[in-house]
């Protein structure tokens, strides 16, 4: 990417808000949030139609032939902030779709936070792939399977996508494991990468404190609970267990992987800090190795 991040960082951010916009179309109208979605009617529907139109216009006036990526970058922006948008809109509402508007919020805030820390935070690193929406196959295909659990599981039985409390509590987590990820990227500073590192750069050092103190991967304890909490808010009891045990798998390989890297990169300085600071995963003790 072009610049030192903060040109990226103030194009994102607009198109986000622009993008997010959409939630204000039902003032416009006088017409209870909700209902721009689940039956908008004839006034609507028009509406909605020259706010989308109005917005790709205004992408392509902004950044259409702007260099560095930018009109990519607005793109991409711009759908996370409209699904946060309609995500709203389906959350202040009273219909049985509102838990998964708090879903909508929780996953589109998720992944254009994970862009613009990168931006602040460490701009060397950053490119399209910070928004993380090509995460990998896997990851999309669990997206895809809470969503069809939850369709489904609605049309056959609407009460238990009810429970307000359980999706309270899931709701919960999923802030706390985003707060506690976006804390360990601010933290780590230069020194996270959404790519496992393995040469060692010079600016590259052990980093302890703040959550770093806590647990050894604070971002991947975030993810963890992060993932599982949105399941808990849906109630998706199949999908609950499944990202449970996928996502143990998954960072149980990822932490050896890393941690092999950081006993070579820093050797008996990070063997001692494994054996003071827990990882922060139930059951994942980390690389099994000593000097």
């Amino acid at each position: 990417m072009a610049g030192g991040g903060g040109a990226e960082a103030r194009t994102s951010l607009t198109a986000f808000v622009l993008g997010g916009s959409v939630a204000a179309v039902p003032l416009l109208l006088s017409a209870p949030p909700p209902a721009l979605l689940s039956g908008p009617g004839i006034q609507g529907r028009v509406a909605l139609a020259l706010h989308v139109a109005g917005v790709n216009a205004a992408l392509l006036l902004g950044w259409g032939r702007a260099p560095g990526g930018m009109y990519q970058i607005a793109i991409r922006a711009c759908f996370l902030g409209f699904a946060f948008g309609c995500g709203l809109l389906l959350s202040f509402g009273q219909s049985s779709w509102r838990h998964f508007g708090w879903y909508m919020c929780s996953l589109s805030v998720f992944h254009y936070s994970e862009y613009l820390v990168t931006a602040i935070n460490n701009p060397r690193s950053l490119s399209l792939d910070s928004f993380l929406l090509n995460h990998s196959f896997e990851y999309n295909v669990a997206a895809l399977s809470s969503w069809v659990e939850f369709t489904v599981e609605k049309f056959i039985c609407s009460e238990m996508k009810q429970i307000t409390w359980l999706s309270s509590a899931g709701l919960a987590m999923v802030v706390f494991g985003d707060c506690l990820r976006k804390a360990a990227m601010l933290t780590a500073g230069s020194n996270f990468n959404h790519i496992v590192q393995n040469e060692k750069s010079e600016s590259h050092t052990l980093v302890t404190s703040g959550v770093y103190g806590w647990f050894r991967h604070p971002s991947y304890v975030g993810w963890f609970y992060w993932s599982i909490g949105t399941q808990i808010l849906l109630c998706n009891p199949i999908c609950m267990v499944g990202y449970t045990l996928v996502s143990w798998r998954f960072f149980r390989e990822r932490i050896e992987e890393e941690e092999m890297t950081l006993i070579h990169f820093f050797g008996e300085e990070y063997l001692a800090y494994k054996r003071q600071v827990p990882t922060g995963l139930p059951f994942i003790r980390g690389v099994k190795m000593e000097l």
